[in-house]
C-alpha cells in the first residue's frame, strides 16, 4: 500500500508535463492526444525451457514486481552497453524499487521527461501472468520497463524505450520475446550464487547460450543459437482513453491462456559429468596382471533428450608391486 501511494502521488505530479520535446534524430510523433495501453507480462520460465539447474525452492522460479515508466527520448531507465544506475542496481539484485522510483522522479522533476510510472504484481512461479495498464502521450510515447529475475544475482528482462506511436497514429499491438540481462553488478554464474559485487562495475550485457562463456552459468546451452524466450509482453491499445488515477493495490494477476502462442520450447540438456578420479591401487593375484580403476560422478543429468551420460567407472590392466 505504501509503494502504491508513492506511485500514484508521482503519477499526478508528472502527468501535467507535457512539454518535452524529442531529442535531434528522433522521429516526432503527431498522434492526437493520449494514448491507454494494457502491458500483459507472461512468464515462460519453465523446467522444460531452462531445465539447467531450475530453481525449485528457497526460493523457487519467479518474477519480481514489474516496473513501467512512460517517458521520452531523452530518458532511459536502461541501457544495453551502459551502467546500470544505482536505482537498478539495487532493483537488479534485491528486487527493491525505492532508489528507482526515486531516480525516475528526479528526472521527471529536472528535465521533465517522464509522464507516468506504474507496477504490476509480482509472479510467484515462472510461468504464470501479470498485469497493468498505462498512458502515453504523444511527446511521451516511450515505455520502458524491466523484472527481475527471482532467484538471480542480478538478472533482468525488460524493454528499453519501446515507442508505440508512429508518426499520426498509435500502434495497436506489439508482442515482444524476453531474454535475460546482466546489470554488470554481481558476479554470480548461477541463480543461488551468494552475492559477491562486481568490482569494478560492467555494463549491462544481454546472457545467451554460450555467453558467459562457462559450463557453471545457469544459461549456458552450446548446443543452442538462441536461447528460448524467457518471458513475452503484450502491449495492447485500449479503446478507452480516460486519464487514469491512482493505481489500485489489487493483484492483476491473469489467467494462463490468452497468449497469440503458446508454444513450450523443450530445451535439450545433455548429461555433465566430474573429472576423473585419480587411478586407485593395483590390485589381483600375484600370479597375474592386475587391474586399476577410476570413477567419475554425474553433475546434471540430462534432460529434452539431451546426451545420455557416459561411463563413470574406467579400469587398465598393471603390474602388480610389493607382490610377495
Amino acid at each position: 500500500m505504501a509503494m502504491c501511494k508513492v506511485l500514484g502521488t508521482f503519477l499526478v505530479t508528472v502527468l501535467g508535463c507535457v512539454q518535452c520535446l524529442p531529442v535531434d534524430g528522433e522521429a516526432l510523433c503527431v498522434a492526437g492526444g493520449r494514448a491507454k495501453y494494457s502491458l500483459i507480462f507472461t512468464g515462460k520460465w519453465s523446467r522444460t525451457a531452462f531445465p539447467k539447474q531450475y530453481p525449485l525452492y528457497r526460493p523457487p522460479a519467479q518474477w519480481s514486481p514489474l516496473m513501467v515508466v512512460t517517458h521520452s527520448s531523452d530518458y532511459h531507465m536502461w541501457r544495453v552497453a551502459e551502467y546500470a544506475s544505482n536505482g537498478v542496481r539495487e532493483f537488479a539484485e534485491k528486487s527493491e524499487a525505492w532508489s528507482l522510483m526515486r531516480e525516475v522522479e528526479a528526472s521527471g522533476e529536472k528535465i521533465q521527461s517522464v509522464y507516468g510510472v506504474f507496477s504490476a504484481p509480482a509472479i510467484p512461479n515462472g510461468i504464470e501472468q501479470t498485469s497493468t495498464e498505462f498512458e502515453v502521450h504523444s511527446r511521451h510515447s516511450l515505455v520502458s520497463f524491466m523484472v527481475r529475475i527471482v532467484p538471480s544475482p542480478d538478472w533482468f528482462v525488460g524493454g528499453d524505450s519501446i515507442n508505440l506511436c508512429e508518426g499520426d497514429k498509435w500502434k495497436e499491438q506489439i508482442s515482444i520475446d524476453l531474454y535475460p540481462y546482466d546489470a554488470g553488478t554481481d558476479s554470480g554464474f548461477t541463480f543461488s550464487s551468494p552475492n559477491f559485487a562486481t568490482i569494478p562495475q560492467e555494463v549491462i550485457t544481454e546472457i545467451t547460450s554460450s555467453s558467459p562463456n562457462h559450463p557453471a552459468n545457469s544459461f549456458f546451452y552450446p548446443r543452442l543459437k538462441q536461447l528460448p524466450p524467457i518471458a513475452r509482453v503484450l502491449l495492447t491499445k485500449l479503446k478507452d482513453n480516460r486519464l487514469i488515477g491512482i493505481l489500485p493495490a489489487t493483484s492483476n494477476l491473469i489467467p494462463m491462456g490468452n497468449e497469440i502462442d503458446d508454444s513450450v520450447s523443450e530445451t535439450p540438456l545433455d548429461c555433465e559429468v566430474s573429472n576423473w578420479s585419480s587411478w586407485g591401487l593395483c590390485v589381483g593375484k600375484c600370479t597375474e596382471m592386475g587391474v586399476k580403476r577410476r570413477t567419475r560422478y554425474i553433475r546434471m543429468n540430462p534432460a529434452n533428450s539431451g546426451n545420455p551420460c557416459p561411463g563413470l567407472q574406467e579400469e587398465e590392466p598393471c603390474v602388480l608391486h610389493n607382490c610377495v
